[in-house]
C-alpha cells in the first residue's frame, strides 16, 4: 500500500494510490485518526474513504508528514560515510532534530540558502511512525511504513560551531526549504521482512553520486527506534532519517549548485526529483 500526503489547489489530504499509480483516493481524517488502526492490522478495510479518487497528475505531492509531528535524525550510521569524514565508529547512535520547514516535497525546488557555499546531499531511508507509542520490546511494529529522504545539508555552516562546543546541526540541517522527503509511505507489508534490505541511490544531473544498501547501516531501524525513544518519545506521525551511506558531497568535494537536478531513489519505495533553486 501506497499512503501519499497532497494538495489539490487549496485543500491538502492524505490518500492511498491506486490503479497501478494513476490515481489517489482521498482518506478522510488526519494521519493521528486512522493510522494506528492501520499500523496495527496493515488492512486497507481500516479506512475510511471521502470523495471520488484524483488523478495522481492533478496533484502536488506533500512531505509525508503533518506539521505537529516531529522529524528525527540519526547520523553517522554508515561505516563509509564516517571514513569520508576521518571518523571512528561510535560507541552509540546520534540522533538530532531537523526544523519541518526544511522539509519540500517529492518534486518541489531545493532552495539554495544564501548562508552556505557547500550545500550537499544525503540519500536515506525514512520510517514513518504509525502507532501512538513505540513498544521498545518490538519497535518495528510502531512503523507504518518507509519513504525517500534527502538530508541535504550545509557542511561549512556545520563545521561553524565554535572551538569546544562542537557541530552547528541545527544551522546546517534545518535551512528552510531544501530537504526532500516522499514522494509515498509504502506500508511496512509490502516487504519480505521487517529489515529490508535496499538499494539506495543518490544522482546529480543523472549521474550516480551515492549507491549502497541499507543493510550496511551500524544500527538497525529498530535499534535507533529503541535508542530515540528512550530520550524523546516517538508519537504518531514522526519520521525517523536512518542515516546516509558514502560519497557525499563533503567527502568528494562536489556540493550541489544551483540548476543541478537531485534524484534519490530506494529499491521497492520511489524516487524524489527536486531541482536546487539559486
Amino acid at each position: 500500500m501506497k499512503l501519499l500526503r497532497c494538495e489539490n489547489g487549496d485543500v491538502s489530504f492524505w490518500g492511498v494510490l491506486e490503479n497501478s499509480g494513476s490515481t489517489v483516493r482521498p482518506i478522510s481524517g488526519r494521519f493521528a485518526e486512522w493510522a494506528p488502526a492501520l499500523t496495527r492490522s496493515l488492512d486497507m478495510e481500516t479506512l475510511v474513504f471521502s470523495g471520488e479518487a484524483v488523478p495522481l497528475e492533478r496533484i502536488r505531492l506533500l512531505p509525508p508528514i503533518e506539521r505537529t509531528s516531529k522529524v528525527v535524525v540519526a547520523g553517522a550510521n554508515y561505516m563509509k560515510h564516517l571514513t569520508d569524514f576521518g571518523l571512528e565508529r561510535p560507541k552509540q547512535p546520534f540522533a538530532f532534530l531537523k526544523s519541518y520547514g526544511a522539509l519540500i516535497g517529492a518534486n518541489d525546488p531545493i532552495q539554495y540558502p544564501p548562508l552556505t557555499h557547500e550545500l550537499d546531499h544525503e540519500v536515506e531511508l525514512v520510517a514513518v511512525v504509525g502507532a501512538d507509542r513505540v513498544d521498545p520490546q518490538c519497535p518495528m511494529a510502531a512503523v507504518l511504513g518507509f519513504t525517500v529522504g534527502n538530508d541535504v545539508s550545509a557542511r561549512d555552516l556545520q563545521r561553524s560551531g565554535p572551538a569546544g562546543i562542537g557541530m552547528d546541526l541545527f544551522s546546517a540541517k534545518s535551512l528552510d526549504q531544501t530537504t526532500g522527503v516522499g514522494p509515498w509511505i509504502v506500508t511496512r507489508d509490502e516487504f519480505p521482512t521487517e529489515l529490508p534490505d535496499l538499494r539506495l541511490t543518490l544522482r546529480v544531473n543523472g549521474e550516480i553520486r551515492q549507491d549502497s544498501f541499507t543493510s550496511r547501516m551500524i544500527w538497525s531501524v529498530p535499534e535507533l527506534l529503541h535508542f530515540i525513544n528512550a530520550r524523546c518519545r516517538f508519537e504518531c506521525g514522526d519520521i525517523l532519517f536512518t542515516g546516509t551511506p558514502e560519497r557525499t558531497g563533503e567527502g568528494h568535494i562536489s556540493y550541489l549548485n544551483p540548476g543541478d537536478v537531485v534524484e534519490a531513489e530506494i529499491e521497492g519505495i520511489g524516487k524524489i526529483r527536486n531541482v536546487v533553486n539559486g
